[in-house]
């Protein structure tokens, strides 16, 4: 006895297929990833941040803000590194500047228009921003990480 299949049932199981395929092949090369780097099953966080096991949240509040540039300092999904964004005129490179309490410069980075940037090596505590462009202060705020 043959059977027949409806076209767009075979499409679809077709696609399926691919899908779980790529799926498959997209675990496959994580969890090479993972075993070549020696870190087993992912039980811990990526050592982003020193004393990573600890960090629970990263909180940014701004005091300061542009309307004229658009500046995002912001979280992952995990919190664990702090992302650096900017938006606003083409040309323009922007700094953000990083203090511990006691007004230390702890870090810094630099970025151009529509660019952003990962910061990974923040310990807990907290710290005190700064955003310049052309030696204007256009953002600051604070940063808390637990």
């Amino acid at each position: 006895m043959m059977q027949t299949l409806h076209p767009k049932k075979t499409t679809l199981s077709a696609n399926l297929a691919r899908g779980v395929a790529a799926l498959g092949l997209a675990l496959f090369v994580q969890c090479t990833a993972v075993a070549a780097s020696g870190t087993s099953g992912g039980t811990q966080p990526p050592p982003f941040f020193k004393g990573s096991d600890t960090i629970h949240s990263i909180q940014v509040s701004k005091a300061q803000s542009s309307k004229k540039h658009k500046i995002r300092l912001y979280p992952d999904a995990r919190q664990q590194v702090l992302f650096f964004s900017a938006n606003g005129e083409d040309g323009k490179v922007y700094h953000l500047f990083l203090f511990d309490m006691d007004g230390r410069l702890v870090n810094q980075t630099h970025i151009r228009n529509k660019e952003t940037t990962v910061l990974t090596t923040i310990t807990e505590g907290n710290y005190l921003y700064d955003v310049f462009t052309d030696d204007e202060r256009i953002e600051n705020g604070q940063l808390t990480v637990r």
